[in-house]
């Protein structure tokens, strides 16, 4: 049965790093294996070489891109199911809607999934708009608990998948001395705090003179955090700038200490990356991230990302030993609920119940009704 299935997924293209493209093409590789045909679609077209130069024509090259993608939607017709993935505001617009609208025009199912922790914003202030795309979805699927109430909160109801993740791409290491080397993941944007962790890390050098910082990220803070760093006038930072997913396993390796300040978030991949590589890790509560560190037992939990208290959290790790041995093993057998063959297995219920479905849709069709 599962080899007649043919899956579009909608997402973001590899060349774009983030979790929603890393999500995408983790599941294309898994139900591939598995023996479904997969048909990846990128929200963001590549252009022709003689277009490159509207790369930098701000407003011409989104319009330009959706004029190409919006031709690709053709693939849309030899698919059984359409898998959509999902940001908000402009990004919902932009990618997700033509899919959807596409999709049922075509009377093929469509699973909307969605990823963005700015998900209750989103659906308060764009509700108008977002209403009558949401009635063509047969199935709205999101990665976390938090997520799932959020929507029941605004009258939807929605199914829990959670990310995954490879763990044989890390290699995960007992850390029994932990070193000062602290490692941020996070793009920067100001929802993610790396604010916060600039001026935790300058008190925390303070007391460990040898601790460092890798920053791995892009976004539209980058100059403000540089300039800030600047004015803390802390040395040891380093901002490595956006990172292809296949060069990040080293990245955590080297590193002792992930941290994360978040104030708007969802279920952050980077932090099972975290899990996977034996790092201990230090957050806010934000969105799912209290539930994947098991309330404290996976990870430390800082309520508030105020610079003093996050870098006496960190500190409290090289403190007691111990305390690190506890979260990270803890943090390593939450990961048996994110690999992929397990998440993979409930896709394939979604995609199961949504068949009777696409053949029904399908003979409507062939009776040209």
């Amino acid at each position: 049965m599962k080899s007649r299935f043919r899956i579009a997924l909608v997402a973001a293209s590899p060349a774009v790093i983030g979790g929603h493209s890393v999500q995408a093409q983790a599941l294309a590789t898994q139900l591939s294996v598995e023996g479904y045909e997969v048909s990846y679609i990128p929200i963001d077209v590549r252009l022709p070489r003689v277009l490159h130069w509207i790369r930098r024509v701000r407003y011409v090259r989104t319009l330009v891109n959706e004029v190409l993608y919006l031709l690709t939607l053709h693939r849309l017709i030899r698919c059984d199911v359409i898998h959509v993935f999902s940001a908000s505001y402009w990004s919902f617009v932009l990618g997700p809607v033509p899919a959807v609208i596409v999709a049922r025009l075509l009377r093929k199912p469509v699973v909307l999934h969605y990823h963005s922790g700015e998900a209750d914003d989103h659906l308060s202030r764009w509700r108008a708009m977002i209403r009558p795309v949401l009635a063509l979805v047969n199935q709205i699927v999101v990665p976390s608990g938090y997520l799932e109430k959020v929507f029941a909160s605004h009258g939807y109801r929605a199914r829990v998948i959670p990310n995954a993740i490879d763990t044989c791409r890390f290699h995960y290491r007992q850390r029994y001395s932990l070193r000062a080397r602290l490692l941020s993941v996070r793009n920067l944007q100001r929802h993610y705090g790396v604010d916060h962790i600039i001026r935790a890390f300058a008190q925390l050098r303070l007391r460990f003179p040898e601790a460092t910082l890798t920053i791995v990220g892009e976004g539209s803070q980058r100059s403000e955090l540089r300039t800030l760093v600047d004015k803390l006038a802390v040395a040891g930072i380093r901002f490595l700038g956006a990172v292809d997913p296949a060069g990040m396993p080293p990245i955590y390796d080297a590193a002792d200490v992930f941290v994360n300040a978040s104030v708007i978030d969802n279920q952050p991949v980077s932090i099972l990356e975290a899990f996977a590589s034996g790092l201990p890790v230090v957050s806010t509560p934000t969105g799912d991230i209290a539930s994947m560190l098991r309330g404290g037992d996976a990870g430390i939990l800082v309520n508030s990302p105020d610079p003093s208290g996050f870098a006496a959290a960190v500190a409290s790790l090289f403190v007691d030993p111990e305390l690190s041995l506890r979260l990270t093993a803890c943090a390593r057998k939450q990961l048996e609920q994110y690999t992929p063959a397990v998440v993979c297995e409930q896709w394939r219920s979604v995609y199961s119940a949504l068949l009777p479905v696409a053949s029904c849709d399908q003979e409507v069709l062939v009776n040209g009704v």
